[in-house]
């Protein structure tokens, strides 16, 4: 089982997330891309760039997208991708934590992956009750 991890962020966030991520894990034990929407891009594009990077991710057990905000185009982007013949899941409000705990659970199907990073970014939320 093999998924490959898509991140759709605004700019320097993607690359900055899987940069952390490395600091963790000397070896990412999936294959993580970034694509990084800049502020002035064609959405049509970037869908299309995006598609291919998709394409090339997915070995046959699909791709989970992570994206950074719920409505933006990034994530906008990322959930088109469906229409366009790829097997995928979108999780919205990436953050390291849930990159961790994905990439933790490398093993996991497509399915239990998303519900995998829905989880690690909500529980690597802390309030300090100070």
């Amino acid at each position: 089982m093999s998924v490959g991890v898509l991140l759709m962020t605004h700019e320097a966030v993607g690359k900055a997330l899987i940069s952390a991520t490395l600091h963790v894990l000397p070896k990412l034990p999936l294959r993580v891309e970034a694509v990084e929407v800049p502020a002035q891009a064609d959405p049509d594009v970037m869908r299309t760039l995006t598609a291919r990077h998709a394409r090339e991710l997915d070995q046959g057990d699909g791709v989970l997208v992570l994206a950074d905000l719920y409505g933006a185009t990034p994530c906008n982007i990322g959930l088109s991708l469906s229409s366009l013949g790829v097997r995928l899941r979108c999780v919205s409000g990436l953050n390291l934590p849930m990159l961790l705990r994905v990439l933790n659970y490398a093993e996991k199907p497509l399915d239990e992956l998303a519900e995998i990073a829905a989880s690690g970014g909500r529980g690597g939320i802390f309030i300090d009750h100070a």
